[in-house]
């Protein structure tokens, strides 16, 4: 980007200690160019290091005023006790995603979001996992059987190469078994064709605009969004004409709004919920996944109890949904994944009445920033932060309230917190135990967000069997 030197990249390994890569925080305050120029490059690239301590802090870009939120209590009082005052999305992220997901639950709020929470969050229950565990099981002993043919170290692209995992899972369990195939691989590259394509950073709404300036359209945005629209429109429809699985989450839909035809779901609605759950389904399960074959490969002694753990427990067998409260270490290494890596590692809000936050005066239509890739950097809440440490989560070891929150907290907390976890933690467990993901050694990644948080330029993996 012209104009624009973003900050360092650290990574440092030793003997029995890996930390990570990450931005090296920033010292001085950058100007309002480099701020901007920065946001447009990577969301978690300029925080001041006097960000990663707990603070609420404020300041502004144009016309905007922003509040950044590092304190677990005032956390709390956005996201939780006083979640109705800072309920929106903020208008950079809702008019970057609108045209992808309309009013879906992600990024919808008042009376859809209060109508439709419930009805997601039913189908996506933890207590809908026995249903949908055999189709997750299924998929990954087929890519274990698929991977065991191919040559030993044969090289990937660690993040296309899980989210084709994750997106078969989360297409046979939203659209159905027989459906799942046919749309899972359009879906998932016109998503990342959709992130390469918008621009997270809306000027409208820090020169004045509260709502925002719309997304231009560009070709090839509408391109992108097309590419993920029409296979899942396809599916939703043949679900309503009667030719869908009876069992996939996309049906259960169906089957809702034949029942209570006061839910207004027509295709588009179906298509938007579909949509979001889709999304968050593959994308932010493959990207935990995708950290988690990296913080392992330079961490070896993490790697080796983890292979320890599955041997002891699973032996030859394949494993279980019924299996994971009996591997704690391979939850803790996705826990701890992220807290590093959190999927979307920037929660923003927009207030909507004057209030005020730790002594910080809150303006009506301000920019609230929760930060999770901030907080779960924060030496005050965990020791040596910025290091890969699964034993974090081992044993009675528990985060402190509101200082852990990949999944969001609050009435927002995500749908499908059960489904994600379990699904990824099944999915280390069951590669883990066959298999061996090693990144090259002069490899250094570079994580960036402009919706998620991605290893820009990707991650080569070589995959040996154990």
């Amino acid at each position: 980007m012209p104009f624009y030197q973003p900050q360092p990249v650290i990574e440092e390994a030793g003997e029995a200690r890996f930390e990570p890569a990450h931005p090296k925080p920033s010292v001085a305050e950058p100007s309002l160019l480099k701020l901007i120029l920065g946001a447009r490059h990577s969301l978690i690239g300029e925080w001041r290091d006097t960000h990663y301590l707990p603070c609420v802090d404020d300041f502004q870009i144009l016309g905007r005023r922003v509040v950044l939120v590092n304190e677990p209590e005032a956390i709390k009082h956005v996201l939780a006790t006083h979640n109705d005052r800072y309920e929106r999305k903020a208008p950079q992220m809702r008019r970057a995603l609108e045209a992808l997901l309309g009013d879906g639950l992600f990024i919808s709020d008042g009376q859809t979001w209060q109508q439709r929470r419930p009805l997601v969050a039913d189908i996506v229950h933890k207590n809908r996992l026995q249903e949908f565990a055999p189709i997750m099981e299924t998929v990954l002993r087929e890519t274990v059987e698929a991977q065991a043919k191919r040559p030993d170290g044969s090289k990937v692209d660690g993040l296309p190469f899980m989210a084709e995992l994750t997106a078969e899972i989360i297409a046979r369990t939203v659209f159905g078994a027989k459906l799942g195939q046919e749309a899972a691989s359009e879906v998932v590259s016109g998503f990342s064709q959709f992130q390469r394509a918008i621009d997270s950073f809306n000027l409208g709404y820090f020169i004045g605009a509260n709502e925002g300036w719309a997304v231009r359209r560009t070709r090839r945005l509408q391109q992108a969004i097309g590419r993920v629209h029409e296979p899942i429109e396809h599916v939703v429809q043949r679900h309503l004409d009667g030719q869908g699985e009876g069992q996939s989450m996309v049906a259960l839909l169906v089957k809702r709004q034949a029942k209570n035809p006061d839910l207004d779901l027509d295709v588009t609605a179906i298509r938007n919920e579909a949509a979001t759950i889709f999304m968050a389904g593959h994308e932010t399960t493959a990207l935990t996944l995708a950290w988690a074959w990296y913080c392992l490969s330079k961490a070896p002694w993490c790697e080796a109890a983890l292979h320890e753990e599955l041997d002891r427990i699973l032996g030859d067998r394949q494993p279980t949904l019924a299996d994971l409260p009996k591997l704690p270490y391979a939850r803790a290494v996705i826990e701890e994944t992220l807290r590093l890596y959190p999927p979307v590692p920037i929660l923003s809000r927009q207030a909507s009445r004057d209030d005020e936050l730790g002594g910080v005066k809150v303006d009506k239509s301000s920019l609230v920033l929760v930060i999770p890739w901030l907080l779960h950097r924060t030496e005050t809440f965990w020791d040596d932060p910025h290091s890969f440490d699964p034993t974090r989560f081992v044993g009675d070891h528990r985060p402190a309230p509101y200082t852990y929150i990949p999944f969001a907290a609050g009435p927002r907390i995500c749908a499908g917190l059960a489904f994600g976890l379990a699904e990824a933690v099944l999915s280390l467990a069951s590669l883990a135990q066959r298999f061996r993901f090693v990144v090259p050694e002069d490899y250094v990644a570079d994580p960036r967000c402009r919706l998620t948080l991605r290893p820009h330029a990707g991650m080569p993996l070589r995959i040996f069997q154990r």
